[in-house]
């Protein structure tokens, strides 16, 4: 009983630091900032603590990107299967040069034996009896050495074909730990950590970036009038139609409730607005059925807002923005594509539109 309730202290000692912390730098109280002032409170993670410690002497507090970069290098769930992925390969790798060294030594080990009994067969009749107890020796021996490597190296596959299946499984776990499993979009802790890499990818190439968020018009309404499995079947529909919209290095993913979000390396604003019209024309033309009546339930239409990287911005700057442009689509009649150019934008002061 002691120990629990030392261990509850300790673990609320370390939380009030991490919070300590957080409030004495001027940060967002998120549960990544938490997450990393946690651990640094601990000293567990000694090159996390270095990172930081590093960050701090340069300028006194960490950036939301310098944090981003501290939580994908130290915690992210991601990077420790990426490692642990890493090391699986490396296993395999070595398991595949012993399996090289062992079908050699069998490949030796039989040609050895064939040569012996050969030999064998040469000096059977002959009256030196101690050289055909010899050689039959050597037989012997040589067909124990054939038969322990062909039992090593089935013993090898054996483990090969286990880590190939531990691999398997862990590829499987980061997928369902990265993606949406109703839209089988990219999560949200997945988008936010590439949004980030992407950045830090765009500024320093200074190539564009752009960024859409759209959302289901009147989903709520929708959703109330024909329950919640017919809300699901609109939310993959419209994953649907945004798959089918991007290519290469594009990414969306499920933001929020009946939000999206798709991130457009190397585009432009301009082009990114083809794709979200695009991507809205795909949702508007599907015709939506009640599977199990077969009922015709209409259109749906989604609003979409775009806005594009701008250098040295961190990415909450570059969310708010695309966040404003789609305020401003939903204020402006729905079904639309805003830029963050539009002068609709200029009007709009701080509306949001249920």
């Amino acid at each position: 009983m002691a120990t629990g309730s030392g261990e509850h202290e300790r673990t609320m000692a370390f939380a009030e630091i991490a919070l300590g912390q957080i409030g004495a730098l001027g940060l967002p109280a998120i549960p990544r900032n938490y997450e990393i002032f946690y651990a640094y409170a601990t000293g567990y993670h000694s090159d996390l603590n270095q990172a930081i410690n590093a960050g701090l002497r340069r300028s006194g507090t960490l950036s939301a990107a310098e944090l981003g970069q501290i939580y994908d290098r130290y915690l992210s769930p991601t990077r420790l299967t990426d490692r642990i992925g890493g090391i699986g390969a490396q296993v395999v790798d070595q398991i595949d040069e012993v399996m090289k060294t062992i079908r050699a030594t069998l490949g030796s080990a039989r040609s050895c034996h064939d040569s012996l009994v050969d030999a064998t067969l040469r000096v059977g009749k002959t009256k030196d009896e101690s050289l055909r107890q010899l050689i039959e020796s050597l037989v012997t021996i040589a067909k124990e050495m054939e038969n322990g490597n062909q039992a090593l190296a089935h013993q090898l596959n054996t483990c090969k074909q286990r880590v190939d299946q531990l691999q398997q499984k862990l590829e499987e776990l980061r997928c369902e730990n990265l993606t949406d499993p109703l839209t089988s979009l990219a999560n949200r802790q997945y988008f936010d950590q590439a949004l980030r890499r992407t950045i830090a990818e765009a500024s320093r190439t200074a190539r564009p970036l752009s960024l859409l968020l759209a959302d289901i018009d009147h989903f709520k309404k929708f959703n109330d009038a024909f329950g919640h499995v017919t809300g699901d079947q609109v939310l993959r529909l419209v994953a649907a139609a945004m798959k089918q919209n991007i290519k290469g290095a594009d990414l969306a993913a499920r933001y929020a409730g009946q939000e999206f979000a798709v991130m457009l390396p190397n585009t432009t604003l301009r082009q990114a607005k083809t794709v979200a019209e695009h991507i809205r024309r795909s949702v508007m033309t599907k015709e939506l059925r009640k599977r199990s009546t077969g009922e015709q339930l209409g259109r749906i239409t989604v609003s979409i807002g775009a806005a594009a990287y701008r250098q040295r911005e961190p990415a909450q700057a570059l969310i708010e923005r695309a966040d404003l442009s789609l305020h401003a689509a939903k204020h402006s009649g729905r079904n639309q594509v805003m830029g963050e150019t539009e002068s609709a934008l200029t009007s709009l002061v701080d509306c949001r539109v249920e």
